[in-house]
């Protein structure tokens, strides 16, 4: 928890957000985010800025309630400045696999409309390979009356297995923000992602997947000794 927190006070000193002020930011979910979003809400209060916050799931608009934020959509703000968000998972090309809380086909939209996407995450995220760390495979939303046909292309033409993700709490399925399902596709080889993201999103019936592939500039890692690791792209 520690190194959550440490990693995120970094993000927030050494990021685009040094430069706060008067931005639009999306807000994304996970438990990551939660000390990224109190911490944001300091600056605020101490500096008296001025954000606005597009959230990515019910739980983000919460989050960013709670930490007394402004909050707005893309309807009012369609242009953001930077997106933080988590991740599953991160490759040394700063792929990654997201959607492991069900909020993938949000994320991917505010963190695409957004001129910086930065992602934090702890150390156990950190791969070379997609796959490598994650055993819970890609998640896919999709529409519920397509969930058998769907699953079916998926294995014929990636094989692998795919599991209809279940709810925990509720009888029945997981129903994303979005009233749509969850496939969890269980790739069993390394595969050329963004020839196999397309090749996904074709299947009809198909939302979104969680790969989010060349949209990371910089993945912010904390690490187990409480150090933070960067990996990054050209600054944004």
């Amino acid at each position: 928890m520690r190194a959550k927190r440490r990693n995120c006070l970094c993000w927030v000193r050494t990021s685009p957000l040094g430069r706060l002020n008067n931005q639009v930011l999306g807000i994304g979910s996970g438990s990551t985010i939660v000390h990224a979003v109190q911490r944001l809400a300091e600056r605020v209060k101490e500096e008296n800025l001025t954000i606005v916050c597009i959230p990515t799931s019910f739980q983000a608009r919460q989050l960013i309630l709670q930490n007394g934020l402004t909050l707005s959509d893309l309807d009012r703000n369609p242009e953001l400045d930077v997106a933080i968000d988590g991740a599953d998972e991160v490759d040394s090309d700063l792929n990654l696999i997201k959607g492991g809380g069900g909020c993938l086909t949000q994320e991917k939209i505010v963190a695409g409309f957004a001129k910086c996407f930065i992602v934090i995450a702890d150390y156990r995220k950190k791969s070379d390979s997609l796959g490598e760390q994650w055993k819970k495979g890609v998640p896919i939303e999709v529409i519920p009356m397509a969930y058998v046909p769907v699953t079916k292309a998926l294995t014929k033409k990636f094989g692998g297995v795919v599991e209809l993700r279940m709810a925990v709490n509720k009888a029945g399925p997981v129903v994303t923000d979005n009233g749509n399902f969850i496939l969890d596709w269980k790739f069993d080889k390394v595969h050329e992602w963004r020839e196999v993201n397309s090749a996904i999103k074709m299947i009809p019936g198909v939302v979104e997947t969680g790969l989010f592939i060349d949209m990371a500039q910089r993945v912010y890692f904390g690490m187990e000794d409480g150090s933070v690791s960067v990996r990054e792209k050209p600054p944004c």
